[in-house]
């Protein structure tokens, strides 16, 4: 007994260290940039030896990886988009309206959490090729998310008839987008509550028959 108690608190200290290990990277990454930040100062803030961040994650751009991956899913639950209880809710609601504002409901906490760092991984992957590689190849994750999400939304009450699912991914790929979401918050002063209405809006008027 002693020794699971043993293996469950050295557990839970490796969590909290990794959890530290991430908020400091995300928080200088941000703010000085990714080249700029050495892992000497992400160790100094939070608060480990330099050699326990090459333990944990290996190098920087693991790291860095990470802090993305991390930004999406919103904790650090290994835990896919699609198998989060928001887009399962999302997927079973009776209608189309009901499924659109869940999903862009969720999708706006995603671009909240990413939209700081998106110029940052951009910056950091025009100064290092090895950068863009980090991430799996082929279809865009983000557009894979949105295809899933049009098929069902296409067959339910209220959906707009003659509309291809094709059609409506692109419509989702594009109007949810992290550039269109930092063009009106970022750019144009917009809450992201105000985003969110407005991405509504805009996609009931495209995909609904309302």
């Amino acid at each position: 007994m002693a020794d699971v108690k043993r293996a469950g608190k050295q557990a839970q200290k490796a969590q909290e260290t990794r959890r530290r290990i991430l908020e400091a990277a995300r928080e200088l990454f941000v703010e000085r940039g990714y080249g700029a930040t050495m892992l000497q100062d992400v160790a100094a803030q939070a608060g480990v030896a330099v050699q326990t961040i090459y333990f944990v994650f290996g190098n920087k751009r693991t790291l860095l990886r990470e802090v993305v991956d991390i930004s999406i899913a919103g904790d650090h639950e290994p835990v896919a988009t699609m198998d989060r209880p928001w887009f399962r809710d999302a997927l079973a609601a009776e209608t189309a309206d009901a499924q659109l504002r869940t999903h862009v409901h969720g999708t706006r906490e995603i671009l909240e959490r990413v939209a700081p760092i998106t110029k940052m991984v951009d910056t950091a992957a025009a100064g290092d090729p090895e950068i863009a590689g980090l991430w799996q190849q082929g279809e865009n994750p983000r557009f894979v998310v949105h295809a899933t999400a049009a098929k069902a939304l296409m067959t339910k009450p209220g959906a707009r008839p003659g509309i291809p699912a094709e059609r409506a991914a692109d419509v989702l790929f594009g109007v949810l987008s992290p550039e269109l979401y930092l063009l009106f918050v970022r750019e144009r002063g917009w809450s992201p509550e105000q985003w969110e209405q407005w991405a509504c809006d805009c996609l009931r008027f495209q995909l609904c028959s309302v």
